[in-house]
């Protein structure tokens, strides 16, 4: 191959060299990279088992959680993350980490975007080595400049913050610092983000989610205890997404002492400025869940897709550490979601060949979610075909969770299930020319297939449930499906779920009636954080609900899943058939 040259645009600019590892698969970073080692472990992607250390990273996007900022902070701060970082399209949350830890650490690594057609022909250089120099990228050394040869190798250079942005009198005292140093570090980090969102104002918001109060490691709890010290108060109602532990339990659980107080340390510290003690990723089960057109600020990859999607509120997909400074402030970049136009759907999925709802169960939703997100990782989809289906909010909960793990898109339509989609047109912009992709039977089984990670039958010796976080309508439903049962003394079943659906549950006698059957109940904390010795080392399989956790779980925990109905969860429990596959999707 000739040397060739590749221009694009640098949102962090710098000098480096390194051994391109490339790949055409987006890739959360939460889930999906190991901070502490820079391996890969989602092991449904192309580069799973890679290193990123010393290597020039070539991906189109992220996609899955906002705690990829964090990961990607960690990363850094620990030497094992790549030297740079190339994108096919424009990436906020990885993106995000890089400028947290240049603008509060003072270290960083390029980031480069460039489009379609570039980013094509860098994947033709996998494995070779290239060399990124501000927004270019050479094949060869000897393509460099004589300018760009002046830069000292490895050196980044910030880009000034965006002088277009339109501030207002308090934007203004913010940044001057009128309002301390934690402010006016925030305020720096939103105008960074409206520069790279081509955001040309920002805006009021009414409440904030913050997500980046789960434990990436010590650069999480810096990072947080900066702000405090610097006098941080959040200026907007917020609420704080699960942690890295239970917070009541986790010493009883025999969680790791230094581990459990440094993530308990980090709620403590949010919690010290002003966040409420909430600790759910299910946000939209509280009575502070916003209302439809309100514009509010959420981190949680499955709370935003809810939100934007199914509550008909108005948010961007956050990052971790953008969160908080929003929440500092109560000003947020006007672009994205918060504005109509960027909410239509590019894509259209047309479900086809699937049995009717009285035929369906519970797992369709996210097996149909799962297929969607991997269908269109960077676009808005609306799927049409099952208008009949009657998805109640639990279903939708599923399947966006499970969307949100396939793609970086923030929202998806329904049509006739979700508030705005009244009609296919109604969310379409034919200005986009939106493509249409059909969904039938043996594709939904092609995902099954990866969902199920167990390559043989093998005994199940934990059900997972809670990913995210149960409800109320969930615990109940669970407790119907096990009365009159018993359950396998060689097989755990465990709920996770928000403090406040906990209560409700216990209220409702629902928390004795299933403790009775054998389940155990985390709050707090998520699946995503779980890990051993909640998670008995052991040779047998986890089966879980959640197309999310099926996904994440087999890098996170090692082990091999099964994903099913909730029916057929309880059916496990009780030493049932597992094996078998819906009749729905085989026949």
């Amino acid at each position: 191959m000739s040397p060739s040259t590749f221009q694009g645009i640098a949102y962090v600019q710098g000098k480096v060299s390194g051994q391109l590892l490339a790949s055409n698969i987006e890739l959360s970073f939460w889930g999906g990279t190991n901070p502490q080692t820079g391996e890969i472990i989602d092991r449904h992607h192309t580069l799973s088992g890679q290193f990123l250390q010393d290597t020039i990273l070539a991906i189109p996007g992220g996609r899955g959680s906002c705690s990829g900022s964090g990961v990607m902070l960690e990363l850094l701060l620990n030497d094992k993350g790549p030297k740079a970082i190339l994108f096919e399209r424009r990436e906020d949350i990885l993106t995000l980490g890089v400028m947290i830890a240049e603008e509060v650490f003072r270290k960083a690594i390029p980031i480069v975007m460039l489009g379609p057609e570039g980013f094509r022909e860098v994947l033709g250089l996998d494995g070779r080595f290239v060399h990124v120099v501000n927004g270019r990228v050479y094949s060869d050394e000897s393509l460099v400049t004589l300018d760009e040869h002046t830069l000292e190798t490895g050196a980044i250079q910030s880009l000034p913050l965006a002088s277009d942005v339109e501030l207002s009198d308090i934007d203004r005292a913010f940044l001057d610092g009128a309002y301390g140093e934690a402010a006016r570090v925030s305020m720096r980090i939103i105008l960074r983000m409206a520069d790279l969102l081509g955001a040309r104002e920002l805006m009021d918001i009414t409440q904030v989610h913050v997500d980046g109060c789960i434990y990436t490691g010590p650069g999480s709890l810096i990072f947080a205890e900066k702000l405090r010290d610097w006098g941080g108060k959040v200026r907007v109602p917020t609420s704080l997404n699960s942690i890295s532990i239970d917070q009541k339990r986790w010493r009883a659980q025999g969680i790791d002492p230094v581990f459990g107080e440094a993530a308990e340390k980090l709620a403590d510290t949010y919690i010290s400025m002003g966040a409420r003690p909430t600790f759910t990723c299910a946000p939209y089960q509280l009575e502070s869940a916003p209302k439809v057109g309100e514009q509010v600020a959420w981190a949680e990859s499955n709370a935003v897709v809810y939100a934007n999607s199914v509550l008909g509120a108005k948010t961007m997909k956050y990052p971790d550490f953008l969160d908080i400074s929003i929440a500092l402030t109560g000003r947020a970049p006007k672009g994205g979601p918060h504005v109509k136009a960027n909410r239509l759907a590019s894509v259209i999925a047309r479900v086809t060949g699937v049995p009717g709802a009285v035929n369906i169960d519970d797992s369709f939703y996210p097996l149909l979610g799962y297929h969607v997100g991997a269908i269109s990782p960077g676009q808005i989809p609306v799927v049409v075909g099952i208008e009949s289906f009657s998805p109640c909010k639990d279903d939708l909960k599923a399947f966006g969770a499970a969307f949100a793990t396939m793609s970086s898109a923030p929202m998806f339509h329904i049509v006739g299930a979700t508030p705005e989609a009244t009609s296919l047109d109604a969310v379409i912009n034919e200005e986009f020319h939106p493509r249409s992709i059909e969904i039938d039977l043996k594709q939904l089984a092609e995902s099954w297939n990866q969902l199920n990670s167990a390559s043989h039958p093998q005994p199940v010796d934990l059900v997972s449930l809670g990913n995210p976080h149960f409800s109320l309508t969930e615990t109940r439903k669970l407790a119907e499906l096990c009365r009159g049962r018993a359950k396998d003394k060689n097989v755990a079943i465990t709920v996770t779920c928000g403090r406040s659906t906990y209560g409700l549950a216990s209220q409702a006698g629902l928390v004795g009636e299933l403790e009775a059957f054998g389940v155990q109940f985390i709050t707090d904390t998520c699946w995503c954080m779980i890990t051993e010795p909640i998670i008995p080392p052991s040779t047998g399989a986890i089966m879980t609900n959640s197309g999310k956790y099926a996904h994440y779980g087999t890098g996170l925990t090692g082990r091999p899943f099964y994903f099913r109905s909730l029916a057929r969860c309880v059916e496990a429990a009780c030493g049932g058939c597992i094996a078998d596959v819906p009749g729905w999707l085989s026949g």
